[in-house]
């Protein structure tokens, strides 16, 4: 459970938000709470899928599939929004932590514990094939073992036997390591899959190791499909029953009756005292007094800067605002000045002492400050004496490229305890412009940690039409220093990367999503002239920080939000 960020809403329909419990492929969840006090789970689509008719029609069948499973292994539908975006379900809130969660914190489950939860899931599992929905997507990260029991949640990509697949060609549901090898192969989706996937969980649980070890999704999913599930030290008993369950062959898997049978559980896994440890490991719900109020409207009348947006609300008037991002006061305000890049190439590399030195370029003025006052306006610059007679506004020319000023010290980290690859930034943002937002997602797989081609998407929405353009470049920064001539990171330079990175070309921006691919849309710019063309990001792995600009010329240029993405 994390606090909420600025650009959190503060209310979702009549909910009131209190602290963020996680994400998905799907969007963010939230804990939130009904007007007579209720504590609800909601979860609302991400706004970059929402014009996806496919996206949609999976959020709605997920509602239909909440509604109709209704059992003690299950958290009841409360509520839903589909007619308006933002869209949202709300189910009731299962305070606990999840299977991933508690076997990270404490390890391996003890045998007898394992048998008696795989007993609990399997009769959880049977109540939800019962009503002819088969869930898909079984996995550590969506089992809560609450105080009463495990809860099995999250049934975005749940299918009933009379419901149409929507699942792309070519990618089978679920998740690397817990997908049966009949939907990998196949797309054979069925009950017999979710109990390969039980049995996947247990393996987990027992050994505290991915059932098909680490690595790359289609190494992990190769082994699922010719190779034998991890159970190195595990009490021979419950090995063989999670073999069982995993067996290659759907036709030779146990139905989840026989899985319970053998379990031969004799008292209530609410009683097991150390299944009573982990479910105690769930996190207080924050009060309201703990809960940071939600920002204030702007001044009605306050006269708009020259990097600002107008206001609106959206379109539906909860005032749901996707992204927003803090203003720092002009006194604190990093500005741009001189241009530096971190030397990569025969010539330009200089390493002491197994430090990269930053070499400051040709026309940057006297190097006397970092203010820029005393640099030169290179081409695209906005200067005053770029001021149109009578105006106090700059005459914006569309910009060609983005060019390095200052080193960059915005780095974006994720975060090791995160299920679905989330992260932060170090530096804040250096403009405000809560309309602004932006989607980073693997080009070939939907996973989050990527080792191909990324694909970023950005729009300005929410807003009334301004008075001129407003450009914004993406910069994808690699995590160590590269050498322009290998493409691979410099030998012996330290960790932090001071260079802007690889930029797009900036666009400009309004309604319509804009889409762009790492690296085939990206370059580094010098001199007014291309230095390098952008890596593969398996050449640098760790983690890639992505800044979103705001320019106003080649050298002038203000970053309005930061995200990130590992890269394997």
């Amino acid at each position: 459970m994390d606090v909420l960020r600025a650009h959190d809403p503060a209310r979702i329909g009549v909910y009131t938000l209190l602290a963020r419990l996680g994400a998905g492929g799907m969007g963010q969840v939230y804990l939130g709470r009904s007007p007579g006090g209720r504590l609800v789970a909601i979860k609302v689509i991400r706004d970059e899928i929402t014009d996806h008719p496919e996206a949609l029609a999976r959020f709605r069948r997920e509602v239909e599939t909440v509604r109709a499973v209704r059992s003690a292994y299950t958290a009841n539908l409360i509520d839903a929004a589909l007619d308006a975006p933002p869209y949202w379900l709300a189910t009731e809130y299962i305070p606990g932590p999840t299977l991933s969660k508690a076997v990270a914190a404490r390890g391996p489950l003890p045998a007898e514990t394992c048998r008696a939860l795989l007993a609990a899931l399997a009769e959880g599992l049977s109540a939800v094939h019962a009503q002819g929905v088969t869930h898909r997507d079984l996995k550590p990260q969506n089992v809560i073992l609450a105080a009463q029991g495990p809860q099995l949640i999250d049934f975005g990509i749940a299918r009933g036997a009379a419901q149409t697949a929507l699942t792309e060609a070519g990618v089978a549901p679920g998740t690397p390591g817990f997908t049966a090898p009949e939907v990998l192969m196949r797309n054979e989706v069925g009950p017999v899959a979710d109990v390969f996937a039980l049995g996947a969980m247990l393996a987990y649980a027992a050994t505290g190791r991915p059932p098909f070890g680490h690595g790359d999704p289609a190494g992990v999913s190769y082994r699922a499909v010719h190779e034998a599930i991890d159970l190195v030290d595990v009490e021979p008993q419950l090995a063989a029953l999670v073999e069982w369950c995993v067996a290659k062959d759907p036709g030779a898997r146990p139905g989840l009756a026989d899985v319970i049978a053998r379990c031969g559980v004799r008292t209530a896994l609410v009683e097991d005292t150390f299944y009573g440890g982990l479910a105690a490991l769930g996190e207080a719900v924050p009060s309201m007094s703990t809960v940071p109020p939600p920002l204030p409207p702007p001044p009605a009348h306050r006269p708009l800067g020259p990097h600002d947006m107008p206001t609106a609300t959206a379109p539906n008037g909860n005032g749901y605002t996707p992204t927003h991002v803090t203003q720092p006061s002009p006194a604190t305000r990093p500005r741009r000045g001189k241009r530096w890049l971190i030397a990569g190439a025969a010539g330009l590399a200089v390493v002491v002492g197994a430090v990269a030195a930053l070499v400051l370029l040709p026309g940057t003025g006297d190097g006397k400050g970092g203010d820029g006052k005393n640099d030169e306006a290179g081409p695209g610059t906005t200067s005053a004496a770029a001021t149109t007679a009578g105006s106090d506004e700059a005459e914006l020319q569309p910009p060609a490229y983005v060019e390095q000023t200052n080193p960059s010290r915005d780095w974006w980290t994720a975060d090791p305890n995160a299920e679905d690859g989330q992260g932060a930034c170090g530096l804040p943002a250096e403009e405000r412009n809560e309309h602004f937002q932006a989607s980073i997602s693997a080009v070939d797989s939907d996973a989050a940690y990527t080792a191909g081609k990324v694909r970023i998407g950005i729009r300005i929405g929410y807003i009334a039409p301004q008075s001129g353009p407003y450009y914004v470049s993406v910069s994808v920064k690699p995590p160590h220093a590269i050498d322009a001539d290998t493409g691979k990171p410099i030998e012996g330079v330290p960790q932090a990367n001071l260079d802007l990175g690889y930029t797009s070309k900036p666009v400009e921006m309004g309604y319509e999503w804009v889409e762009l691919t790492y690296p085939d849309d990206f370059q580094q710019t010098v001199e007014g002239k291309k230095y390098s063309d952008a890596i593969p990001v398996a050449n640098d792995p760790g983690d890639w920080t992505v800044l979103f600009l705001h320019v106003q010329g080649t050298r002038q240029y203000a970053s309005i939000d930061c995200r990130g993405f590992v890269s394997q």
